[in-house]
């Protein structure tokens, strides 16, 4: 029989969780390939990048460590989808010279807003609390 739950210890972490906590690591991890590549050519484009993975990856792995609820994991998403595409559409138009589709930077900071907006929604109307 296994022994009965710590109240004091973590809670489990669900795989949609698992999935955020691992696009926030991966995030934070191309961030500092980016700063360091960066200042070896000092691209705009990767500074840039560096700069929007090393902001959003800490907070991806917080909401999947931390956050309950269905807005919550919205917000994740956006976050995370605005930041793959930002970041993809600036490297490829760093290496390649051309970006993935027109608008897709753009696209991906709107996204990124909205999940910064919808996070508000979830921290004041979201979730349920934990005790």
């Amino acid at each position: 029989m296994p022994a009965p739950l710590n109240p004091s210890s973590p809670r489990p972490i669900s795989g949609r969780n698992r999935l955020l906590v691992a696009a926030g690591a991966l995030a934070g991890a191309i961030g500092v390939g980016a700063a360091a590549s960066a200042s070896h050519g000092e691209s705009r484009n990767l500074s840039a990048v560096a700069s929007i993975c090393l902001a959003h990856g800490p907070v991806l792995v917080a909401l999947g460590l931390a956050a309950t609820g269905r807005l919550f994991f919205w917000s994740a998403i956006l976050l995370a989808s605005g930041t793959v595409l930002f970041g993809l559409d600036l490297g490829v138009r760093e290496w390649l010279g051309h970006g993935m589709f027109t608008g897709a930077a753009p696209l991906g900071g709107l996204l990124m807003i909205a999940g910064w907006l919808m996070l508000i929604v979830a921290a004041m109307f979201g979730g349920r609390a934990q005790n």
